[in-house]
């Protein structure tokens, strides 16, 4: 990537630890002007989900990010999981390096998990011509790993162009493969303690309702707050030593070829079966200790986010599921939010570990049967309904 002198904007923004700080408008600064949001998602993913790709869908998703930031060789730029898609921000040096890495990873993704990969590489300049933003916050979900919040409306209207065909990433003679090094899904999805898993997004209906929204996503995280490790989905211990064979299956395709998948396959068998001794045993080997790394999985995900508008998953009991349900309906009632929601009973696990050896792993939480796609799906639904019934304008997010 060639560097730029805004190239270490990310690293510029102050962090916060508290969650309830993605409602403090002066947690964000808006990203350079020439930077581009790189974009992607997957066509049909909802009936995807339905037929039981769910592990599919959430490998390509979170593959977008392994792409691009394993193309860049930088690991800290902003970026946001949203289930059956992801957004990484590129400064100017990068676009061109992105451009290849994304149409390389839309080729895998038809060729590998037979999936219809959408990319789009949207200027932020562009965005500000509409009238909107891309302002970036940095939450500090452990000592260990930062997260990307996203407000000013910039982020959902370039999603909308993208899914409207337009800034498509068109580069004729790309890899066959991306570099996915990191890539994995190998836990087990982890079963709900407290009831239930909830995966939410609920966006502003209107920058006149700005404030009336901010005290939603305020009461949203005051009941979550009231469960165990604020409803997040996994024990403080981490997850437990179960694993997907078919989320190894997904593993091994991203991040090896075919002549080299059967060794591949071995490897990650060895490293869980040494995981596994070595847990039980509560013995290091040099500077990994896996009870440690477990716990550190736990810390480091991204069970919560605020992509303009808040997105959860969250293990609740059904108290504090009605409360969520009834305060949602009640503020979509009054012209507050727009919102979607889906239960299920199982989170699902994908990670991004560049080592184990280090502790910044990242790990994208979502719902095990359908998550944050059928949540928005639903989302997308009511706003057609509406539309239809009203005869208004899809609505725009505003500025937190």
């Amino acid at each position: 990537m060639n560097a730029g002198p805004d190239d270490r904007f990310y690293q510029s923004v102050p962090l916060f630890a508290r969650f309830e700080g993605v409602v403090d408008r002066q947690n964000y600064k808006p990203l350079p002007d020439d930077w581009c949001l790189a974009i992607a998602d997957i066509v049909g993913s909802t009936h995807a989900i339905l037929e039981g790709r769910y592990k599919a869908v959430n490998m390509a998703g979170a593959s977008v990010i392994s792409a691009v930031l394993n193309a860049l060789g930088e690991h800290e730029l902003p970026f946001i999981f949203g289930g059956d898609g992801a957004m990484v921000a590129i400064p100017a040096g990068g676009v061109e390096t992105a451009a290849r890495a994304l149409a390389s990873l839309r080729n895998w993704v038809a060729s590998d998990l037979q999936l219809d990969m959408r990319v789009a590489l949207v200027p932020v300049s562009d965005i500000r011509a509409q009238g909107l933003d891309v302002r970036v916050a940095r939450f500090a979900a452990s000592s260990h790993i930062a997260y990307a919040m996203f407000t000013g409306g910039g982020a959902s209207w370039a999603e909308q162009e993208m899914k409207a065909g337009r800034y498509r990433v068109d580069v004729s003679d790309a890899e066959p493969r991306p570099d996915l090094t990191g890539l994995s899904c190998r836990w087990d999805p982890i079963q709900a303690h407290n009831g239930e898993i909830v995966s939410i997004i609920a966006k502003p209906r209107s920058a006149e309702t700005m404030d009336a929204f901010r005290k939603l996503v305020g009461d949203i995280i005051a009941v979550t707050a009231e469960q165990n490790r604020e409803a997040h989905p996994i024990p403080a211990s981490g997850p437990e030593l179960a694993f997907s064979a078919e989320g190894i299956r997904s593993e091994v395709s991203a991040t090896a070829p075919p002549s080299r998948r059967l060794r591949q396959r071995l490897s990650i068998m060895l490293q869980i079966v040494l995981t596994v001794v070595l847990h039980k045993l509560n013995l290091p080997l040099g500077s990994f200790d896996a009870r440690r790394y477990k716990a550190d999985v736990a810390a480091n995900s991204d069970f919560r986010k605020f992509d303009d508008g808040l997105m959860m998953t969250v293990d609740v009991d059904s108290g504090h599921r009605d409360r969520l349900v009834q305060r949602l309906e009640a503020a979509e009632r009054d012209g507050v939010c727009e919102f979607g929601l889906h239960r299920q009973d199982k989170a699902l696990l994908t990670c991004f570990v560049a080592t184990a050896l280090s502790r910044d792993h990242m790990h994208f939480i979502d719902g095990a049967s359908g998550g944050y796609a059928l949540a928005a799906s639903q989302l997308s639904e009511k706003r057609a309904q509406a539309r239809k019934a009203e005869g208004l304008a899809q609505p725009t997010e505003q500025n937190i």
